[in-house]
């Protein structure tokens, strides 16, 4: 059950993202791509582990603990999320998280579209 809520917020996120990127709202790609990342972090943290975290806390310790590609991409783009609120996000920043997203999307074997 986790697994299929995971698998549609992470498509739903992604979708709204690509959406707002269309609309040149930078900073609401942004969000919504991390977002989407972050539902698959933990589909990933759920395959390999048959759980997964209950805060930002515990998915950054989890990933540095067990799987560090997969940590580097949250530490990464993690302080772009919280400037979201802050800044204006850049048409290229939003690109390189929807990479990111997209690679996670790839290790998850989940299809994004």
């Amino acid at each position: 059950m986790k697994e299929e809520i995971l698998e549609k917020t992470a498509k739903e996120y992604y979708q709204a993202a690509k959406d707002e990127f269309k609309k040149e709202r930078f900073n609401s790609a942004v969000v919504l791509y991390f977002k989407s990342l972050v539902a698959l972090i933990d589909l990933y943290i759920l395959q390999q582990t048959k759980s997964t975290p209950s805060s930002h806390t515990e998915r950054f310790r989890i990933t540095e603990e067990k799987f560090p590609e997969v940590y580097n991409l949250l530490d990464k783009n993690f302080p772009f999320y919280q400037k979201s609120y802050v800044q204006i996000m850049s048409k290229e920043l939003s690109e390189v998280i929807k990479d990111d997203t997209q690679f996670m999307a790839k290790k998850t074997k989940i299809n994004l579209l």
